[in-house]
């Protein structure tokens, strides 16, 4: 299967240059895989060039994992930090992605000077 990189799946996301959303279209049309790395750059990019507020990302992450042809890695962590990231809106998705990848890995406790993220079972505020 296919990869994608962030900017693509930007394009996808905001739908703000047609030509390229048509092209990122066209190539995902058969399938492609989004990293969490890909995932994780493309919400810092809505988040601060784009200024979209969290309850649209939270939608735009639902809507990715429920997509037709974008397979998230390890979807089930995506949902599950997608979980924490609904009950504790203060902590941002991608900090809750970094606690799931630490826990499906073994890794916990994950040390954080984050007090938010601190709150979170698995977590431990140095």
């Amino acid at each position: 299967m296919r990869a994608i990189d962030t900017n693509v799946l930007v394009r996808l996301l905001a739908r703000d240059d047609a030509a390229q959303v048509a092209a990122a279209e066209d190539f995902v049309r058969g399938g492609a895989w989004v990293s969490h790395l890909v995932l994780m750059e493309a919400v810092w990019v809505l988040e601060s060039v784009y200024e979209v507020e969290p309850p649209q990302i939270v939608a735009a992450i639902e809507m990715l994992l429920d997509h037709d042809t974008l397979v998230l890695q390890d979807a089930e962590v995506v949902a599950s930090s997608l979980a924490i990231h609904r009950r504790r809106p203060k902590v941002g998705f991608s900090d809750c992605l970094i606690l799931e990848v630490a826990r499906k890995a073994g890794h916990i406790p994950l040390g954080t000077f984050d007090r938010n993220l601190a709150k979170v079972a698995g977590a431990a505020k140095l």
